[in-house]
């Protein structure tokens, strides 16, 4: 055998359990049958009484003494071996499906069994199969896997399954038992969880940051919600600690703002400096609108992107910026680093600005910010790597009413997109494509814009791949009526007056998309909706989503109809596939693998 070493790395593994959790597709039982279940696969003792050939197949009638019966083979593919092999008055133990033909038994094409009473398990692997059962036996044994942390059902478990005595305990008609499932569900958690918390690094601060936040909180003109509250309440713990640079990420639903939650930050971080790095230019301008609206005037805030600057960035107490602020030669060293909708930005771009302000061990606290809810159970994957807190809940109940609608409602739309602009109300109609394709079978942007534009004044048209779409977007909101777009509009984008979006071809995004782009209109509290233009009548993802405002819980429905991501590098991707586990649904399990996981430190 090859050394472990390489047979892991062919394998793509790098745990024990990495290796425990190739399990068997299917076993080669040879252990003697005790009964002919007809239609299943038997293993008994049979002697030759007839050999003969019948065109040209071979066809062997054997007697099986413990049964008292006979039984017809025929060989379609006979080889001199089976010739030389089943010879008249010769005794055998044979295997293969039982059949019965006119009252009589047959089994087509039976396998001579030389080893008789063992339980072979057969992998699906790169690997020979011979090859993989000596690294399993080398490796998974019940000591390894006690030493892995596992208990003694978990352990006893996994051993039955590479190694059963007795199949039924384990794999019936094809499939593992419920209480098999379970473990292996378990263990796939279990061994996740430790490799991330494996690849956390912690590093010491620059500083800690104490700074008092009731000048900015007294001086709201609302209070701010109890999760809102609890939330701050954690970033000041992580900030006022010098031994450890905080590393979290805060996770909120569309409009629970999570905009007053960096506002706060950056209040501890005073009379030190801040730094939110925004994916566009729109977003950053957001942000310093609303930095300039909030904080107590004595903090000084600079805005920095592309063709604009606002402020002194040497003197400001809270820069903001684009990726432009990645190549800002004399950005000032910061104590508290925030990036918005950070899976926005590759790592990389991260890592840039995190070194762009640090100081050789000592790193800036580092708070990242998403309005993608995730699952609970993705929550608590990530926060192996990093300290995660969800905002699930909104300021003000928001009034969205979602339908799902066909051509033939197109007239009703028309007429009510018409009533809400002649309320002053803004309108946004999102298009799967921008030019026709005879593979999409919907109108694309450009076919559309002359049939609205012929129609209503103010009609603003933008995508992605349009160089001056911030402007556009920019525009629209202060003075447009209609916005024809791509999903270039799902993230972030604040338009107070638009209560009516059109999904054209809802069913070809996913429902973190969708959820996005409905999360655009009602953010002031105006009675809004959002209609799911779709040609597929009865589609239930949509019907499921129409059903359900909040984020986290479409997560999850999200997760039902598509498979899981991978968060080993800290973002949700999609590349780990479970086998196991559902992340959708297991979220008992992944709560207790974490629990495990943590009170493995304490041994």
């Amino acid at each position: 055998m090859e050394n472990a070493k390489s047979l892991f790395k062919k394998l793509k593994i790098t745990t024990l359990l990495d290796l425990a959790l190739i399990v068997p597709t299917s076993y080669n039982d040879t252990t003697l049958s005790t009964v002919l279940d007809l239609g299943k696969r038997v293993t008994v003792e049979a002697v030759v009484e007839e050999v003969g050939i019948r065109s040209g197949k071979l066809q062997i009638r054997f007697f099986l003494p413990r049964f008292s019966q006979r039984l017809s083979s025929v060989f379609f593919r006979a080889t001199p071996y089976h010739y030389q092999l089943f010879t008249k008055g010769s005794r055998h133990i044979i295997q293969g499906r039982l059949e019965q033909y006119n009252g009589y038994l047959q089994m087509p094409q039976p396998k001579a069994v030389k080893a008789v009473g063992k339980i072979l398990p057969k992998y699906k692997s790169i690997l020979k199969q011979e090859t993989l059962r000596e690294l399993i036996g080398s490796y998974v044994t019940e000591r390894s896997l006690y030493h892995e942390g596992l208990d003694s059902r978990e352990v006893a478990t996994l051993l039955c399954v590479h190694f059963p005595k007795e199949l039924d305990a384990v794999y019936r008609e094809g499939e593992f038992s419920t209480e098999v499932v379970q473990v292996l569900k378990f263990v796939e958690a279990f061994n996740h969880l430790k490799k991330l918390r494996g690849k956390r690094a912690d590093f010491p601060a620059l500083r800690a940051l104490c700074g008092g936040i009731q000048p900015f909180t007294e001086g709201l003109p609302f209070v701010l919600t109890a999760q809102q509250q609890q939330v701050i309440a954690q970033i000041q713990k992580d900030l006022c600690n010098a031994d450890r640079a905080a590393k979290r990420m805060v996770v909120g639903d569309v409009g629970s703002g999570k905009t007053m939650v960096i506002l706060a930050a950056v209040m501890m971080a005073l009379p030190h400096k801040s730094i939110l790095m925004a994916p566009t230019s729109l977003l950053a301008l957001q942000l310093y609108e609303e930095a300039c609206k909030h904080l107590p005037p004595t903090v000084s805030i600079a805005l920095m992107m592309q063709g604009r600057e606002e402020g002194c960035h040497s003197e400001a107490d809270f820069i903001i910026g684009t990726h432009a602020l990645l190549y800002k030669e004399d950005l000032p060293q910061a104590t508290l680093v925030m990036v918005d909708e950070q899976h926005r930005f590759g790592t990389k771009q991260r890592a840039m600005l995190e070194a762009l302000v640090g100081s050789g061990e000592r790193k800036p606290h580092f708070l990242q910010f998403s309005a993608t809810p995730i699952p609970r159970t993705q929550a608590m994957m990530e926060s192996e790597l990093l300290d995660v807190s969800l905002i699930t809940t909104t300021p003000f109940e928001r009034e969205v009413e979602t339908r799902t609608i066909s051509k033939s409602d197109f007239p009703i739309l028309l007429e009510h997109i018409k009533e809400e602009i002649a309320q002053q109300h803004q309108v946004l109609i999102i298009y799967p494509l921008v030019e026709e394709s005879s593979e999409v079978p919907y109108q694309s942007l450009e076919e559309s814009r002359a049939f609205w534009e012929k129609r209503f004044d103010g009609v603003y048209v933008t995508h992605g791949k349009d160089k001056q779409k911030e402007e556009v977007l920019l525009a629209f909101r202060e003075r447009g009526t209609m916005l024809l777009a791509t999903t270039v509009v799902e993230v972030g984008i604040s338009l107070p007056r638009l209560t009516l979006i059109v999904v054209v071809g809802a069913e070809r995004l996913g429902l973190a998309t969708l959820h996005q782009l409905r999360g655009r209109v009602g953010r002031n509290g105006l009675k809004s909706w959002c209609y799911l233009f779709s040609n597929q009548s009865g589609n239930e993802r949509l019907a499921q989503f129409s059903r359900t405002t909040n984020g986290f819980e479409i997560a999850k429905l999200d997760l039902k109809f598509r498979d899981s991501g991978d968060i080993l590098d800290g973002t949700i991707q999609s590349g780990q596939r479970f086998r196991w586990l559902d992340m959708g649904e297991d979220e008992e399990i992944v709560a207790y693998a974490k629990k495990r996981v943590n009170s493995l430190d304490r041994r």
